[in-house]
């Protein structure tokens, strides 16, 4: 299972018409509003990295009102040192 959070910017006065889109899609868990630097996060779950990349890339396109895109990818089991250093995680290029 692939978690992960997606911090977005939208267009000025769009954040709850995105996040009101986002929830629509599935594998979206959770969209909400912010104040700060971002207007909008998203909780995504899925079963691949190439689902999450799919929605992140293709279903987000689709909603429109998005300016810029941050994924970030959960990574909740320990992991050792050599793990940090020799298995890149998965990246996803916006």
């Amino acid at each position: 299972m692939i978690n992960a959070y997606v911090l977005l910017n939208t267009e000025i006065g769009e954040e709850r018409q995105v996040a009101k889109a986002l929830r629509k899609i599935e594998g979206v868990k959770e969209a909400h509003t912010l104040w700060g630097v971002y207007d909008v996060i998203a909780n995504i779950r899925v079963d691949s990295v190439d689902e999450l990349k799919h929605i992140v890339t293709q279903r987000f396109q689709n909603v429109g009102g998005i300016t810029a895109k941050l994924t970030m990818i959960t990574h909740d089991k320990p992991m050792t040192h050599e793990q940090v250093i020799f298995e890149p995680a998965p990246l996803l290029v916006h």
